[in-house]
């Protein structure tokens, strides 16, 4: 089983980087998208990111100082950098080491910088959507510009079953067809004024919770999958299909 989640805007760079740490396999692929980055004025990045004009600063300076290589002193590894819903369900940094390791070898998370992060990689802090029309030597967006690599990194690994918890705009950049893995999307609904309803900060929050509870009880097939019971939700076979299994949860 490897599960597929999506990165996050908000990142915490301010706390130490402490353990082991890996380096991205597509870093190479990065320095490019940087070198593409720094050619683009301040009001191109605002422009093509819709960034206020704070945001845009703290971006352009970002590109600026993007140095590698990577250590401990100038990054930090993703599972712990990244902030926001789907990391506060996640909660990385209440696993023991045992966990940590099953989640370096199971967890992997979509970026459009880095393309594919174990939750060890070394990360500098960015902003670069998936889904960021920026022109590059490959193409007229990130889909283009990453193309099968990502697809290819998933095939590498002998798994019989893909976790899909990304969002769709982070899912576009892997190519289900190819894929040798059977991919299953689990969603998540809450009851509102008399239904089911995907919420999206609810949502967003269960597809970490998940993640975690993949690595805490160290699944590894389907069937344990649908027991998923963190924070009152549970399997609803009604709703659900075969490759989207759906859980639900009542006030």
């Amino acid at each position: 089983m490897l599960v597929l989640l999506s990165p996050s805007k908000s990142m915490d760079f301010a706390t130490a980087t402490k353990g082991e740490y890996t380096t991205p396999d597509f870093i190479e692929n990065s320095c490019e998208l940087i070198k593409t980055l720094r050619g683009l004025s301040k009001e191109e990045i605002s422009s093509l990111m819709s960034l206020s004009h704070k945001l845009t600063e703290l971006n352009y300076l970002r590109y600026k100082e993007f140095a590698t290589p990577f250590t401990k002193d100038n990054a930090k590894q993703a599972a712990y950098a990244f902030k926001g819903d789907v990391y506060d369900g996640l909660e990385f940094e209440k696993l023991d080491k045992p966990n940590v390791k099953f989640a370096q070898k199971r967890l992997r998370i979509l970026s459009g910088l880095y393309g594919f992060l174990r939750p060890l990689d070394l990360i500098q802090p960015y902003r670069l959507e998936m889904g960021t029309k920026l022109q590059n030597n490959k193409g007229k967006n990130l889909y283009e510009f990453w193309g099968n690599k990502i697809t290819e990194k998933i095939n590498e690994f002998e798994n019989e079953l893909i976790v899909n918890l990304a969002s769709n705009e982070y899912f576009k950049s892997v190519k289900p067809k190819l894929l040798k893995a059977k991919v299953i999307s689990p969603a998540f609904k809450d009851y509102k004024n008399g239904q089911y309803k995907m919420i999206m900060v609810y949502a967003k929050k269960a597809r970490g919770l998940m993640a975690h509870y993949i690595i805490e009880n160290k699944i590894t097939n389907a069937d344990d999958l649908l027991k998923f019971n963190y924070e009152g939700y549970a399997y609803n076979k009604a709703l659900s299909k075969d490759t989207e299994p759906v859980f639900t949860r009542k006030p």
